[in-house]
């Protein structure tokens, strides 16, 4: 018999606003077992981090408090512990790895500092102990230079990289319990397979019991022994991995695993059909010729974001960008729209050349090339109601004569991606995060380009929000012949939206190929690297990857592309090869 390490019943959590009441945790019960991986799954607003953080007494109160329940860890009941005694098990005996990474670090103190301080305050080492540790804890989870990055603070990482911190952070004093909530959302397919061996290495050394909280069923095919399925605060299902993928019982599981892209399913050949008669191949629209752009990084040293790229996109057409974080994926989007001065090459947009444009004629030609960008939650301004905030792209090209007809054009565009017209009144915080993805198109929409660059549109989406957004993207390219470069990290939906597929590393592109093509017979080792990493939504197929991975020291081999040329090895497929 399984000894219980933590036990929850009857858990109720409310917050309170006004003199409203939401509950957002229903009547939860579920223990956890040692040595065990349980996963909670759930879209936005499920209860699943609510579940998470009162386990840590982490909720802030007010706004929430505790309506009824037990939570007994150890044979502890935490609800009745003072703050003082939760300090000695948070970081100690319970971790946790949160989910937004940019929130998560103290912006001023080093990060190396920040890792070790928790060895220094819980694991009693000396200055010069917990050094050695935290930078073995650096190298551990995928951080490269780990001796320079350890002096540099928070604001000088990408969101993959302030992850990883948060990672090590939660790992260095081996707790017995480690709650990860949505850990790998920010982090590329081959880092993400790293982290999650790493999570299950340290499972198998120490014996610690993992709570992972997240949308990805990839993940917790692999990861997980028992899986619990939350809606609306409450658990609607729950049993071992093998019996929830082999036999989900409530349509909501159901509709979970349906969502879930599937990367071995090909395109039907109607759907092939119709994307090839949109794309007029004649001329391409956009023309990239030996685009290069460097970043300044202080004391004489330059980092060569995007080295020397040519390709073209033609019109109607989706050309998928993927790639780790720093591959220079979105450092190419950005200088083809000239967010970014490129260092050198050039741009064109239907044969003009945008990179010698000047001021006021990029103004104009903003109206043709616009941006969806990452991460709904900042990129809209939380001061301003969508009528203005999509309005003021038809405000700064003067495409409307009065109050009344920008009106009717916003209320048009929110209905256009799937919107309600007297949505224009709100303000971002009163939507969800799809629902502001939308918010985001629109506002690309607005001044009717024919060309979006859509720069991780889908990495802070719940997954069947993602397969709704990818399926909106493709019906206004069809409706209103748009051409996407589509740029991801998630290879899965990259292959369903893209005609082409382009693999970057290291600031260059290593293959480029049909998106049949390129997943059926990678020709690239990178790309084969990226392809094995992607989680399988079966128990089986990532329960055996992991126990071949076992034989290899790293998941992630790394490439050497500086001095390589793209060769066209078969009909439009083409691979870098070392000069």
């Amino acid at each position: 018999m399984s000894e219980k390490l933590l036990e929850i019943n009857d858990l109720r959590v409310s917050f309170i606003t006004g003199e409203t009441e939401f509950e957002a945790v229903k009547d939860v019960s579920f223990h956890l077992n040692k040595g065990e991986t349980l996963g909670i799954v759930g879209e936005s607003g499920s209860g699943k981090s609510v579940t998470a953080r009162s386990i840590m007494r982490l909720l802030p109160s007010p706004p929430s408090f505790l309506k009824s329940g037990t939570i007994v860890f150890k044979g502890q009941e935490l609800t009745e512990l003072s703050e003082k005694q939760m300090e000695g098990i948070r970081g100690q005996d319970i971790s946790m790895i949160f989910q937004d990474p940019m929130t998560s670090t103290n912006p001023t103190i080093r990060i190396g500092d920040q890792v070790a301080e928790s060895l220094i305050k819980h694991q009693s080492m000396s200055k010069t102990e917990a050094y050695q540790q935290t930078i073995e804890l650096l190298k551990l989870v995928g951080i490269r230079d780990a001796e320079e990055r350890y002096r540099q603070y928070p604001h000088e990482f990408s969101g993959g990289m302030r992850q990883r911190v948060m990672i090590a952070m939660a790992l260095a004093c081996n707790p017995s319990l480690l709650i990860a909530d949505e850990p790998t959302t920010a982090l590329d397919v081959t880092i993400q397979a790293q982290i999650l061996k790493l999570m299950r290495d340290m499972q198998k050394k120490m014996g610690t019991s993992i709570i992972l909280i997240t949308h990805d069923l990839g993940v917790v095919a692999g990861m997980c022994d028992r899986i619990i399925v939350m809606k609306e605060g409450e658990i609607v299902e729950q049993g071992t991995t093998e019996e929830i993928f082999a036999n989900a019982q409530h349509p909501y599981t159901q509709k979970l695993l349906n969502a879930l892209p599937k990367l071995h399913e090909k395109k039907q050949p109607k759907e092939m059909a119709n994307i090839q008669a949109g794309i007029d191949k004649h001329k391409p629209l956009i023309e990239v010729t030996h685009l290069s752009k460097e970043f300044s990084l202080g004391r004489g040293q330059t980092l060569k974001a995007v080295n020397d790229l040519s390709f073209y996109i033609y019109p109607g057409e989706t050309l998928g960008l993927v790639g780790e974080s720093g591959s220079g994926k979105s450092t190419t989007g950005r200088t083809i729209l000239q967010l970014h001065q490129p260092t050198n090459g050039e741009v064109l947009y239907q044969g003009i050349p945008v990179t010698r444009l000047t001021k006021k004629q990029l103004k104009a030609m903003r109206r043709h090339m616009q941006i969806i960008f990452q991460d709904p939650y900042s990129s809209l301004n939380p001061r301003k109601k969508i009528l203005d905030i999509i309005g003021e792209a038809l405000d700064i090209h003067g495409l409307v004569k009065n109050h009344e007809e920008r009106r009717q054009r916003v209320e048009e565009l929110l209905e256009l991606v799937g919107l309600k017209k007297e949505h224009s009144m709100r303000y971002p915080h009163e939507f969800s995060g799809g629902q502001r993805q939308r918010i985001g198109i629109a506002r690309a929409l607005a001044v009717e380009p024919n060309f979006i660059v859509c720069d991780e549109p889908l990495s802070a989406l719940d997954v069947s929000i993602q397969k709704q957004i990818v399926d909106l993207l493709k019906e206004l390219q069809h409706k209103l012949g748009l051409t996407y470069l589509f740029i991801a990290h998630d290879l899965s939906m990259v292959k369903h939206i893209s005609d082409r597929v382009a693999v970057m590393y290291g600031g260059k592109i290593v293959e480029l190929a049909e998106s049949e093509e390129l997943y059926a017979n990678p020709q690239h080792p990178y790309t084969q690297a990226l392809l094995r990493s992607i989680p399988i939504p079966d128990p089986k197929i990532e329960k055996q990857k992991y126990n071949d991975a076992e034989h290899t020291e790293d998941m992630k081999v790394r490439y050497e592309v500086e001095n390589s040329q793209l060769v066209e090895v078969s009909p439009n497929h083409w691979v870098a090869v070392s000069m």
